[in-house]
C-alpha cells in the first residue's frame, strides 16, 4: 500500500521489501537525530496488521507462539514468532492486547500468509482473526516522544519507543500536527545499533531464534507446547545454534555500503578467502558511521577483523558463541 505521506515535500519513495513508505525525506542524518533526540515519527504504514478478538484469543494465541502470552495483561507489549516444524523462523510478530483485541504488526505483505495459518488452527476455538491491513496504519513515535496518542487508538510501548495501530484515514493530519516524519532508513539505522533482528533482512529460509537472540524477548523457555518448539529446546538444552548475529563498524572510506547478501570472510584471508557469513542490514548512522548486522558461523572468532566484501569490519558480539 502507498503511504499519502509520499507527497511529502523531500520525500524519497523506500524500495525492496519497504516499498510504500518514504526512505527519508531529505535529510537522513537530521531525521535520525530528530528520533534519537525523541522527536517526530516515522510512518510504517506498509506493515501488515491482524487482529485477534473472542474471549479464547489470548489462551488460543499462547498454543501458536513462541512467546507466553496467555495471561497477558492489557496494553503490555510483546514479541513474539511463528516458527516451522522444524523450528525455522516464519513470522515475527509485535503484539499488544487491549482488553478485548489482540493486536499485531508484521513485515509488509505478510499478511495474507499469517491469517491463512491463523484460520487453519482455529477448530473449535471462540476466535475471529481479521487482517486489518486496509484500515490501520502503524505510527511509530521514538522513546522519549511527548506526541499525543488520540482516544481510542492502540498503543505498544517498549523500551525503544511506542507503535501506534492509527486509523488509516488518521495519517496525514496526524503526521501533520505531530511530526517531523523521519523516513525508513533513519528508523532503520537505529534499530541496527540497537542490534534488534528483523524478519527478512537478519533471517534466511533456516534461521533459528537462538542465532539471533530472540530467545527471551520472543520466545518464552517455560511455556507449553508450540510448533517448532523441539529445535528450541534441543539447541537450548544440548548444543549451539551453528550461527551468530554480530554488529559491525564499517570502513567509513567506502562510498557505497555493503547490501544485503555481501560474504563476510576473514580480513586475514582476503576478499577471495572462504565465506564465514553474509551482511543482513547495513547503514549510515548520525554518529557511529556506517555500521551493519551479520550473520556468521558461530566459531568465527569474536574479535577477528572482518571483510564485508572489500569492505574492513570490526565486530562486536551480539549472540555469544
Amino acid at each position: 500500500m502507498k503511504s499519502p505521506l509520499l507527497s511529502l515535500p523531500g520525500a524519497v519513495p523506500a524500495e525492496g521489501r519497504d516499498e510504500g513508505v518514504a526512505a527519508h525525506y531529505g535529510d537522513l542524518f537530521r531525521e535520525q537525530r530528530a528520533l534519537a533526540d525523541g522527536s517526530g515519527l516515522v510512518d510504517l504504514s506498509h506493515r501488515a496488521v491482524v487482529t485477534v478478538t473472542g474471549s479464547d484469543r489470548l489462551a488460543w494465541l499462547h498454543l501458536l507462539l513462541t512467546q507466553h502470552v496467555s495471561e497477558l495483561a492489557p496494553g503490555q507489549a510483546t514479541e513474539a514468532l511463528i516458527l516451522t516444524s522444524h523450528g525455522h523462523i516464519e513470522h515475527a510478530l509485535y503484539l499488544v492486547d487491549d482488553g478485548e483485541t489482540v493486536w499485531m504488526h508484521a513485515e509488509p505483505g505478510t499478511q495474507g500468509d499469517l491469517v491463512a495459518y491463523l484460520e487453519s488452527m482455529k477448530f473449535f476455538y471462540r476466535v475471529e482473526v481479521a487482517d486489518r491491513t486496509e484500515d490501520f496504519a502503524v505510527v511509530y513515535l521514538p522513546a522519549g516522544s511527548i506526541a499525543e496518542v488520540p482516544d481510542g487508538v492502540t498503543v505498544r510501548e517498549t523500551a525503544y519507543g511506542r507503535d501506534l495501530f492509527l486509523p488509516r484515514a488518521d495519517l496525514e493530519a496526524y503526521a501533520a500536527a505531530h511530526g517531523p516524519v523521519a523516513g525508513i532508513l533513519a528508523y532503520e539505522a537505529l534499530r541496527v545499533e540497537a542490534h534488534r533482528p528483523r524478519l527478512g533482512f537478519e533471517t534466511d529460509h533456516r534461521t533459528i531464534p537462538h542465532e539471533l537472540g530472540w530467545i527471551g524477548t520472543a520466545v518464552h523457555l517455560q511455556k507449553g507446547c508450540y510448533r517448532g518448539q523441539e529445535t528450541v529446546a534441543r539447541v537450548q538444552n544440548l548444543g549451539k545454534p551453528p550461527r551468530r548475529l554480530v554488529f559491525l563498524h564499517l570502513d567509513g572510506s567506502e562510498v557505497v555500503l555493503p547490501g544485503h547478501g555481501t560474504p563476510v570472510r576473514l580480513a586475514a584471508d582476503g576478499a577471495e578467502g572462504r565465506q564465514l557469513g553474509f551482511i543482513t542490514t547495513s547503514a549510515r548512522h548520525h554518529e557511529l558511521g556506517p555500521i551493519a548486522l551479520a550473520l556468521v558461523k558461530r566459531n568465527v572468532a569474536v574479535d577477528a577483523e572482518l571483510l564485508a566484501g572489500d569492505t574492513a569490519a570490526a565486530q562486536e558480539t551480539v549472540v555469544e558463541p
